[in-house]
């Protein structure tokens, strides 16, 4: 069974910094690429950043150059590490994998349950 378990989340100053850990049970961790996701108040849930197998990452434009994404494949462990914090980056923020199986290659997509971050102004 596939568990993604977030922690870190929590009340923060504009300005500030927080650090999101997943960490995955049921999975071949080191072969699956790993993203974050959030959904602030009233609206849809968007791909934050992504870290592949090989360590590649990829983010949203509107944290680039405040966010980190980062994994320990010891630890079954993904990161995302925020800095300078706004008040628009208030929301649930979900950590997500997918694996595929089978001759048809069936994707199965996995999301922890969320942790939530607020900045406050």
């Amino acid at each position: 069974q596939v568990q993604l378990v977030e922690s870190g989340g929590g009340l923060v100053q504009t300005g500030g910094s927080l650090r999101l850990s997943c960490t995955a049970s049921g999975i071949n961790f080191t072969f699956n690429a790993m993203d974050w996701h959030r959904q602030g108040p009233g609206k849809e849930r968007e791909l934050v950043a992504t870290v592949t197998s090989g360590g590649s990452t990829n983010f949203t434009d509107s944290v680039k150059g405040r966010f980190t994404i980062s994994r320990d494949n010891a630890g079954n462990t993904v990161y995302l590490i925020m800095d300078s914090l706004k008040p628009e980056d208030t929301a649930v923020y979900y950590c997500h994998t997918y694996v595929r199986t089978g001759r048809e290659r069936t994707r199965h997509d996995y999301w922890g349950r969320g942790t939530q971050v607020t900045v406050s102004t």
